[in-house]
């Protein structure tokens, strides 16, 4: 079994390193805390699986995993992350990564996620499935961020990281215009009106 962790805590990659060795001692365990880091990593091996910190030293968010995606699409993405489901993993799904668990219950649901991801099932914690159920049963319960497309998602959280939108431009390779048409969209359709309240309500709702 080969495992990437992509993390940016030395102490939190060395306790995810030991509970997988305790499970799997033979594991290929290979080790980046940097998405820069890890692209070269990706591109040498075959990993059967990632597990992906979502503040890194190079990205935040959802950004993470899109740009993983972007660089190996087949790669099983385990998101590993101290924000709760409901803030980032509806989006992380809907970008392509298998499966969310919260850093506060790695030690209990560690090995459970791993081996349903790669036998090709998403992983889904109850917490995570309860917010789910709920969005189904009551559309009108749905917080205004989680009304955003993938893309307007991404670029909200950058805009209220204090990214500026060539930068973003350049992140998403989309246009400058684009992107500018993407915040005026996410301003209107969560009744914002400029970035510092993008930031505001993302800080609120712990979103960066």
């Amino acid at each position: 079994m080969k495992i990437l962790i992509l993390e940016d805590h030395p102490i939190f990659r060395f306790g995810l390193r030991h509970l997988i060795l305790e499970k799997w001692p033979d594991a290929k365990i290979g080790e980046a805390s940097s998405l820069i880091e890890a692209y070269p990593k990706i591109k040498s091996d075959n990993w059967d699986i990632a597990l992906v910190d979502l503040n890194l030293q190079d990205t935040q968010g959802v950004e993470s995993v899109s740009r993983l995606k972007r660089v190996a699409p087949d790669l099983r993405i385990l998101v590993v992350s101290l924000h709760t489901e409901s803030a980032y993993a509806t989006q992380i799904l809907r970008i392509g990564a298998k499966g969310y668990l919260n850093k506060e219950n790695a030690t209990e649901e560690l090995i459970d996620a791993i081996q349903k991801v790669i036998s090709g099932k998403l992983y889904i914690s109850t917490s995570l499935a309860e917010h789910m159920t709920h969005l189904l049963i009551d559309r009108n319960a749905k917080l205004p961020h989680e009304t955003l497309a993938v893309q307007e998602y991404r670029v909200m959280l950058q805009i209220a990281s204090g990214t500026k939108i060539i930068q973003i431009a350049k992140d998403m390779s989309l246009s400058p215009k684009t992107i500018s048409t993407y915040r005026m969209r996410i301003l209107e359709k969560m009744g914002l009106t400029s970035n510092l309240d993008l930031a505001k309500y993302c800080t609120e709702h712990k979103l960066n």
